[in-house]
């Protein structure tokens, strides 16, 4: 049996608290080294040119939507 996130509003916080201290250099290189379910597919122009608070909402919408949704049935 899944369980799901009891917490979701927790994570998303320690999310937002992880990336508001980030500058954008570093904004950049987590979103062009981000592995995940899918791609994403950002120019360094692009990058470049959209504000930090831009980066910060790409980056944290990636890690809201790619962090744990399940978490481990620990009856196993």
């Amino acid at each position: 049996m899944n369980n799901y996130d009891p917490m979701p509003g927790e994570r998303v916080q320690n999310y937002v608290n992880q990336t508001s201290g980030l500058g954008r250099d570093e904004l950049k290189r987590r979103i062009r080294t981000f592995r995940g379910r899918f791609k994403l597919d950002f120019t360094e122009d692009y990058l470049n040119k959209i504000s930090v608070d831009r980066l910060r909402h790409i980056l944290l919408a990636v890690l809201v939507n790619t962090g744990p949704k399940r978490l481990e049935d620990k009856t196993k």
